[in-house]
């Protein structure tokens, strides 16, 4: 679905990413971790093609073209839940979710649509008609994924998936993301929450200065002695 070989990307002069490599199977789900700072965002903005790529190579579902606008690579099949959510505060989530439908490329898989999504989130279905601005943070986090799933994405990718969420909708974004797994939505996600995150995904890659310092399963990720309080800081 994706890989990364050996990516290098920042921001003007100042390099944050070095030699970067990274894979994401189909049907499965991907963790990126590490400490604020570390690279995580610069990796999620550098596959979008919202940075551009100063070494290396990115596959996105066997297409390598690296000129690819945004846009571009988007339409490959690409959904992003972006960090701060940025969904549109003067469009109701009717609308925040309907602007954003494409249906499925390959006429195969899941196909999401406005009334499954809602299906999905029962809470923006009682809030259908309010505006982006009056959600609450949880419902804002909850239409960004909806909306990303509107894009029918081969490959979901969340950015700080449930950062600053009240615990019981932590609760809720992670049951959705399992429900999302157990019918092979192929996913990349950041997130600072370890067992969470362990309980969910098939592999982890922990970056440390721009540089992928551990990559493993979760029985390895949560057996290694000292992993986590070293490039985690919990």
């Amino acid at each position: 679905m994706l890989h990364l070989h050996d990516i290098e990307s920042g921001y003007g002069a100042g390099q944050v990413l070095f030699g970067v490599s990274l894979s994401v199977p189909a049907g499965r789900v991907v963790s990126l971790m590490g400490r604020n700072g570390m690279g995580k965002t610069t990796t999620i903005r550098t596959i979008m093609g919202q940075l551009p790529l100063t070494a290396g190579r990115i596959s996105r579902f066997g297409n390598d073209q690296p000129d690819q606008l945004p846009f571009q690579i988007a339409r490959l099949g690409l959904g992003l839940v972006p960090e701060g959510r940025q969904i549109f505060s003067n469009l109701d989530v009717t609308e925040n979710l309907k602007t954003f439908y494409r249906p499925p490329r390959d006429g195969g898989g899941s196909h999401w649509h406005y009334e499954r999504v809602l299906d999905l989130f029962p809470r923006l279905a009682e809030r259908r008609d309010h505006a982006g601005n009056h959600l609450s943070g949880g419902e804002q986090q909850m239409l960004a994924i909806g909306r990303a799933l509107m894009t029918n994405p081969k490959l979901l990718i969340l950015d700080e998936a449930t950062e600053g969420l009240a615990p019981i909708i932590r609760t809720q974004i992670w049951d959705c993301l399992a429900t999302l797994k157990a019918e092979g939505q192929s996913i990349l996600i950041i997130d600072k929450n370890v067992k969470a995150i362990a309980r969910l995904a098939d592999h982890h890659y922990i970056l440390d200065k721009g540089r992928v310092v551990w990559n493993g399963d979760s029985k390895t990720l949560l057996a290694t002695k000292g992993l986590t309080e070293r490039y985690l800081g919990v």
